[in-house]
C-alpha cells in the first residue's frame, strides 16, 4: 500500500475543487499559461494563480516563469500515487464484496 499521508492530503485537497480538476485535465493536453487556464473558467488571473499554487504545493503542476509569462505543466507522478492508493481500497472492497456474494450464494444453495 502507498504510505505518504502528507503528500496524499495535498493531492486530494488539490483534487477536491472542480476548477483545479479542470485545469489538470487541460494541462494533460499541453502546457498553458495561468491566463489560459483562467480563461474558460471565467475567473480572474489572481484566482487562477491561487488555484495553481495549490496544485504546485501538491506537486501536480510545475510552473516556469519567463518575464511576466507563467507557463504551467502537468506533473503526473502524484496522480499515479493517488491512483495506487485508491486502487488498494478498490481491490479490498471488491474482494470483500466477492466474499459476501459467495457467502450469499452458498446460503441460497443450502436452503433448497
Amino acid at each position: 500500500m502507498v504510505e505518504d499521508p502528507v503528500g496524499m492530503d495535498e493531492v486530494f485537497h488539490a483534487l477536491a475543487h472542480g476548477a483545479r480538476r479542470t485545469m489538470l485535465r487541460r494541462l494533460a493536453e499541453r502546457e498553458l499559461t495561468v491566463g489560459e487556464l483562467a480563461e474558460p473558467l471565467e475567473m480572474s488571473l489572481a484566482a487562477a494563480s491561487k488555484h495553481v499554487q495549490v496544485l504546485e504545493r501538491a506537486g501536480l503542476v510545475r510552473r516556469t516563469i519567463t518575464g511576466r509569462r507563467h507557463v504551467c505543466a502537468l506533473e503526473p507522478a502524484p496522480l499515479a500515487t493517488a491512483a495506487a492508493w485508491l486502487d488498494f481500497y478498490r481491490r479490498h472492497w471488491a474482494d470483500r464484496l466477492d466474499a459476501l456474494e459467495a457467502l450469499l450464494t452458498d446460503d441460497e444453495g443450502t436452503d433448497r
